[in-house]
């Protein structure tokens, strides 16, 4: 088998190289960037390269492992994180013209502690405007490396290509509706939403604050469980944080899944799935099977009402997240996500109370799913990465015909669980098919270990683009 190119290594092979000091954190920093240099014009998965930065960090941790002091697998890996995650000095715009001038005079947490585990941060991640579905048309849309006419995921969609392009080892996206998850299915990547609260969003910009989660986006299971590890736990400028200890999420890792008990409701997973999607998903389900995991079926509650709540519920917290500049610089946002804020401003007190009710009747519905399961199996989204023009996601409607988009995501934003999304297979056209476990509250340990043995016994995440 011919050797992975330097630029698609792991977290997890690259983080053994570099503290036998076999590799050296500048060298490897120097080839990403003259590798983001020859490449994301094309992609235009950078918002921008914070390249000084990134080589003085490489410098700083070169020196450190040298001297003996290696701070765990993220010292001197080249990663970089979505454009919400404020980083002082440097723009943080969320993709919208109202904060295009947008300076941070601090680093958010998860940043400081990606600074403070050795990560050298290579840039900022383009992104959809407010990171809801549609673009800014001041702003690149970043292209997707299975194809270039083809929808690179929600607003994590520079996350995505960052990572699957070789453009960077690991990359921070968030999810409200789907945005980690969506962009990782569609470049064939790993991501994990955790459990809300279990990241601090301290110093990220907000689309909705009861709904918006931040996770790693990767190329296994183990760098999401690294990255995790590295951004996860209480947060005193974040009180929403979850105080619960955070376990060393590759503890037990290779341990396997037999016993794990998966529930399954084959109905939820082929009713509104593209066929091969579908196939692929249950394959992956009876492989688990083998493998010593127990099939347990289930019934999923019927998600139809809560898409409709979603809506109301975040478009009214996006208004209120943007209420500096909304409505005072409407004419500075794009067509989507100004008819997203002023869907917003319609939204009433009494109807987003009764949206926050069913929002707790879908968590109660899912928390009595769980009772006799660790995980649940489905995909990610309802179809394989698809076709779409530049016009359409700048335009003002996209994806909002179609009422089963957030059929495999929204339900565990509400509910707060975690899940991890992983490459399953191809479809016919060679495009990558995600399969998705969701776990418990804070269960994240598991879903690596869930991953990580998946990942072992199948060979998609091996995947890559065909590209240099």
């Amino acid at each position: 088998m011919a050797e992975t190119p330097l630029h698609f290594k792991t977290i997890t092979e690259l983080a053994e190289q570099i503290k036998s000091k076999a590799l050296s954190p500048v060298e490897l920093t120097e080839a990403m960037l003259n590798r983001i240099l020859a490449q994301d014009g094309h992609y235009k998965s950078y918002a921008t390269v914070m390249a000084e930065q990134a080589r003085s960090s490489a410098q700083a941790a070169e020196r450190d492992i040298a001297a003996g002091s290696y701070l765990g697998p993220l010292h001197g890996v080249p990663i970089a994180v979505k454009d919400l995650c404020s980083t002082k000095g440097v723009a943080t715009m969320g993709a919208t013209k109202a904060l295009k001038d947008h300076v941070p005079d601090f680093d958010c947490t998860v940043v400081e502690r990606l600074n403070a585990a050795g990560a050298v941060i290579l840039g900022k991640l383009n992104l959809t405007e407010g990171a809801m579905a549609g673009y800014n048309p001041e702003f690149q849309v970043p292209v997707n490396p299975w194809g270039s006419d083809l929808w690179s995921g929600a607003s994590s969609s520079g996350s995505g290509v960052a990572t699957a392009a070789g453009l960077c080892y690991g990359s921070l996206g968030s999810d409200t509706g789907g945005s980690i998850r969506f962009p990782s299915a569609a470049c064939g990547i790993v991501g994990i939403k955790p459990t809300w609260g279990r990241v601090s969003r301290y110093g990220v910009l907000a689309l909705a604050e009861s709904l918006d989660h931040i996770g790693p986006m990767t190329r296994s299971a183990a760098d999401a469980g690294i990255m995790l590890q590295a951004i996860a736990g209480l947060d005193p400028n974040d009180p929403t944080t979850l105080p619960a200890p955070v376990p060393d999420m590759l503890e037990g890792i290779d341990g396997g899944v037999r016993g794990l008990r998966i529930g399954l409701d084959e109905n939820y997973v082929t009713e509104h799935t593209d066929f091969e999607l579908a196939e692929s998903v249950l394959a992956g389900i009876k492989l688990m099977e083998g493998l010593g995991a127990v099939i347990i079926p289930i019934q999923m509650p019927d998600m139809s009402e809560y898409m409709e709540a979603w809506g109301e519920l975040c478009s009214a917290e996006a208004l209120a997240a943007h209420q500096a500049t909304y409505p005072s610089r409407r004419d500075d946002y794009g067509p989507w996500f100004r008819n997203w804020l002023d869907l917003g401003a319609t939204v009433t007190g009494a109807q987003y109370a009764r949206a926050n009710n069913v929002r707790s009747a879908c968590r109660g519905l899912l928390n009595n799913v769980f009772q006799d399961i660790d995980v649940i199996g489905c995909p990610t989204m309802t179809t394989p990465p698809f076709p779409i023009t530049l016009e359409e996601m700048y335009g003002p409607t996209f994806l909002l015909e179609n009422p089963y988009w957030g059929w495999f995501t929204v339900p565990y934003d509400f509910s707060g669980a975690p899940s991890i999304s992983l490459p399953c297979g191809q479809n016919s056209d060679g495009l990558p098919l995600s399969i998705q476990f969701v776990g418990k509250h804070l269960s994240e340990q598991l879903l690596c270990r869930v991953g990580h043995n998946f990942e072992q016994n199948t060979p998609w995440h091996e995947l890559r683009p065909d590209i240099e």
